[in-house]
This record gives structure tokens, sequence and C-alpha cells, in this order.
């Protein structure tokens, strides 16, 4: 660590990435809610049975894969955006059913466990995602706060992955039984002190800053502190298919759903932002929910056969599962695909447009650059 000397100035507030009470109400609210219906389960004795319809109906349909349609507004719905990347946005789904087909044909387990696997990785990337936002919205620059944040995010969502794979079989599981491969228990053993220790850093070096330096982050505290209290409550500390349904959904497809609607039609400079926003709101998620609907109708109906209540009488489709099942696949994949490329800041003008919407956390100050 090396001190530098620049010119000290005051610092300027927090910077959020929509506004306080919106980032507030986007990251701290969903995870409220997500513990609060945990409460509710808890009291409801459904962390030991199977989880009532309508916390399928609200988490799984209503957020879940209704965030992973959002992406079409970021995306598919955008004329100019498709004119950027044309072949980036025809090759993304036309590879996953491909890539999905070829695997399904080797056998579903393999299919099922490579979808998890990518679904986890994107589950990682996006909590990481909203601390990189938050960096670069507050202008941090410093090497070790850099490493620690990166640290304390990943650490947050690996350690209880490792947990869970050490540990198998669990009460729940990511896609189906079996998704997920063994490892040794020694692996969460030797990680778990890594895992408190960086966590801990983080709020000392957090209430630092805050304290000594002046600067505060409080949005990427945010994600950072609830992150860890959701997964770790999620999968660890209860083993429970409903306690890891309304922990990992809630936190994951609300933040999401928020930064698609904020984009196309909130942030300052876009033509879309002076209009009413209620209309839109109504329109953003009736699309979102009726392209889910659908979805889940077609899964339902033809190859899982669970909710009759909510899609009616199955349809017969012997024969058709190895290329149905990943044609029904593609919107997740196309969704994890690219969200790995819409939201780059260095590449997209639009996304450092974004963050540079409001002054940075702090401007420069004479203490050492830690």
């Amino acid at each position: 660590m090396n001190a530098v000397s620049v010119i000290e100035s005051e610092p300027t507030g927090p910077a959020w990435l929509f506004s306080p009470v919106v980032d507030v109400c986007t990251f701290l609210g969903s995870a409220l809610l997500a513990l609060g219906l945990l409460l509710i389960g808890h009291r409801n004795g459904w962390l030991a049975a199977e989880s009532p319809e309508w916390i399928w109906l609200v988490t799984i349909l209503l957020i879940d894969v209704a965030h992973v349609y959002a992406t079409g507004f970021r995306v598919y719905f955008d004329r100019e955006e498709l004119r950027r990347h044309p072949w980036l946005y025809t090759l993304a789904p036309l590879l996953g059913f491909v890539i999905g087909t070829a695997l399904y044909s080797e056998g579903s387990l393999l299919f099922w466990s490579t979808l998890a696997y990518l679904a986890v990785f994107h589950f990682v990337r996006q909590q990481y995602g909203w601390v990189a936002l938050y960096r670069a919205k507050a202008g941090e620059r410093a090497v070790f706060g850099r490493w620690l944040d990166t640290l304390a995010i990943y650490l947050a969502t690996i350690y209880p992955l490792v947990y869970w794979h050490a540990h198998l079989p669990r009460n729940f599981h990511w896609f189906i039984e079996g998704d997920f491969g063994h490892l040794p228990m020694l692996t969460a053993t030797i990680l778990q002190p890594i895992y408190w220790g960086v966590l801990a850093s983080y709020v000392v070096y957090a209430v630092y800053r805050g304290l000594v330096r002046r600067e505060f982050n409080p949005g990427k505290d945010l994600v950072v502190i609830t992150t860890a209290v959701c997964w770790y409550v999620g999968i660890i500390a209860c083993n429970s298919d409903y306690a890891f349904t309304v922990t990992n959904v809630i936190i994951h497809g609300i933040p999401y759903l928020v930064l698609i609607f904020w984009f196309r039609w909130v942030r300052p400079g876009n033509a879309c932002s002076q209009r009413p926003l209620a209309g839109k709101l109504v329109w953003f998620l009736g699309i979102c929910w009726i392209l889910a609907y659908a979805e889940e109708l077609l899964w339902d109906s033809g190859v899982w056969h669970e909710r009759p209540w909510l899609f009616g009488s199955f349809m017969e489709l012997d024969g058709w599962e190895p290329w149905l099942v990943p044609l029904l696949a593609v919107p997740q994949i196309t969704h994890y695909i690219l969200d790995g490329f819409i939201w780059k800041r260095r590449s997209r003008r639009d996304v450092a447009d974004m963050l540079e919407n409001s002054p940075p956390l702090h401007a420069a100050r004479a203490l050492p650059d830690v």
C-alpha cells in the first residue's frame, strides 16, 4: 500500500445507482422481504414441508422466470440495441439451443447439471456485478479496496455453495436432484475461516472508510451484507427448499427487474424518462409475466406435469422431450450469456453514461490509498 499525494477536497456524499430510496428498497427491501417470508415459513412449518403453491407462483414465475424475459427490454425489444450487435444477439439463443440439445442427447442429468452450474456462475457474477457498478459509480480506485470487495462478494456466494457441495444430499437442489457434484468436507472446513475473516475485514474497512476517510458507499455495503446474510441463511443455516427459494430468488430477480426498468425508462438522458412511469411499469411487468406464464405452461404441460390447477391438462409430448427441454431452456441460457456482455461499462457507452450521471462518492484526498 503506497501513499499518494493529491489535492484534498470534501466528499460529495454517497453514490447511488438509482436513488437513495430506490436503492435501499431494491437491495435492503428485497432482502427483508426474503427474510420476512422465511420467518413466516418457519412459523407455519413450511421449512420442513413442501413449499406452498403461492410461493412458487410469486418467486419462480413472477420473479425468477420474469426477470429472464426482462432482458428482452434491454436487447430484443430495442431496435437500436439489436443493430449494435446483431451477431451476438442472434447466435446466443441459437448456440444455446444447439449445445443444449447436444448435452441432452448425452443424458438429461448432464444437461441439467451443466445448466445448474451455468446458472450458479450467473448468480454469483450478478452479485459481483452490483459491487462493480457501485465502485464505478463512486469512483473508487484503491487497489486494496478493490481486492477486498471482490473477495468479500465472491466468498459471500461461493462459500455457501462449497458448503452445499460438501454436505450432499440436501433437502433442496438447483434444478433437479443430483445436479450438483460432491466435494470433500475438508474444502468447506478450510474455506470457513477465510470466509469469516474476509467478511469481518470488509466490515472493519467499511467502518474505517466512513469514519476516518469520510468515504461512504452504502449501496455497495448493502449488496455485500444482504448477499452474505441471505446466502448463508438460505443454504447453510436452513436445510430447506422453501428457505433456499425465497432467499435465493428474491434478492436476485427483483434488483434485476429494477435495473432493466430504470435503464429503459427512468435514467436521465433517456428519451422515455419524461413519460409517465406507471403505465410503463404495468406494461413492463405485464409482458414479463405473460411470457413467463407461457414458458411455464409449456414446461408443466410437456415436461413436469405438476400444476394442472394453474396450467390445465397435460400435453402428450412423448418423444419430443430431447428437443423440447433444450428449446424451453433457451431463454434462460440466452439471459445467462448476454448478461455477461450488456452491462460492461468499458464497451457500453450507455452503461458508462448511467454511471456518470451523479458525482463520484468522494474526491481525491491526501490519505493513504488503501
